[in-house]
């Protein structure tokens, strides 16, 4: 900062050295013309907007939260496949998708956050984490993630593993229960993606910061708790873009509101009685700080 401010403070004197050069000849011609060749210069090497730095980190984000999406499309609905073949369980599909988000969330977690999901984006943008310019390009990236990720799984996989007597609909499409009604499907993906975002919510929790080693492990698990609890319920989606990637590519969109209206509207509130209810005021009012404080020097770089 001290060298942009005596930066600053240097374009008067120069601009006066300028002007009465140019008053009493020549030299100060020579000067106005190398200034301003320096100038043009340097708007030259920023004007390209995509190649700025902090652009290049934005496309970075949204791109590994794309592949993220991809890879936890991929594993996770390779394990759950079933056929006479091929034996799988309730049990067994709940545990590999947990491992596949501590996998997704170790690798990539760092890079974007690895949130996978549009409901935990929706969460952290009610948390005032993220804009939403980056919020909407989340979406964008887990839905086209998720699609490329389940295609990869068609493309690699015979059609009996796709396609069997258990399966009739395509492997890892979220169907509800017979036994439950419509609304009774809402309920259940509403309150165990609930349940998902307190949790996020709680790791983002300012007075949590320093317990952030095994955040991957933690939710490893409770994907893998909560898919047990309701997996054989609704399926357990809990994500919007986990359920629409097989729909589209199977054409299953029976009852595929409730995985868009169910995890949604769980994150919706959860995200915000957390915010209201449970989060420190304190924390906020430091967080206000360093927020201002960022976007001061942004704005200083950006002049620079």
């Amino acid at each position: 900062m001290t060298m942009q401010i005596n930066t600053e403070q240097q374009k008067p004197g120069s601009e006066g050295v300028a002007t009465g050069g140019l008053r009493g000849g020549g030299g100060g011609a020579a000067a106005t013309t190398m200034s301003t060749g320096v100038k043009q210069k340097s708007k030259s090497r920023t004007s390209c907007w995509l190649f700025q730095r902090r652009q290049l980190d934005n496309i970075s984000i949204v791109f590994a939260e794309m592949i993220a999406t991809a890879m936890l499309m991929f594993l996770g609905c390779m394990g759950c496949v079933q056929n006479a073949v091929i034996i799988n369980s309730n049990f067994q599909g709940s545990l590999n998708f947990g491992f596949v988000v501590l996998i997704c969330i170790q690798c990539f977690g760092c890079v974007c956050g690895a949130h996978l999901n549009p409901a935990v984006t929706l969460a952290q943008y009610i948390y005032n984490m993220i804009s939403l310019p980056m919020a909407l390009a989340y979406f964008v990236a887990q839905m086209v993630g998720a699609f490329i990720g389940y295609g990869l799984l068609k493309a690699v996989l015979p059609d009996s593993a796709i396609y069997s007597s258990d399966t009739p609909n395509g492997v890892c499409i979220t169907a509800l229960n017979s036994t439950l009604t419509s609304w009774q499907g809402v309920t259940v993906e509403f309150l165990i993606t609930c349940v998902l975002i307190a949790i996020c919510c709680g790791v983002w929790d300012p007075r949590n910061a320093k317990n952030t080693d095994s955040v991957a492990v933690r939710f490893g698990l409770a994907i893998s708790c909560l898919s047990l609890t309701a997996g054989q319920l609704t399926g357990a989606s809990m994500n919007p873009a986990r359920s629409f990637a097989p729909a589209v590519w199977n054409g299953a969109w029976e009852n595929h509101w409730i995985y868009w209206v169910g995890p949604m509207a769980g994150a919706l509130v959860s995200s915000l009685v957390y915010k209201y209810v449970f989060r420190s005021r304190e924390n906020d009012d430091l967080e206000n700080e360093e927020t201002t404080l960022s976007t001061k020097r942004n704005s200083e770089a950006d002049l620079a």
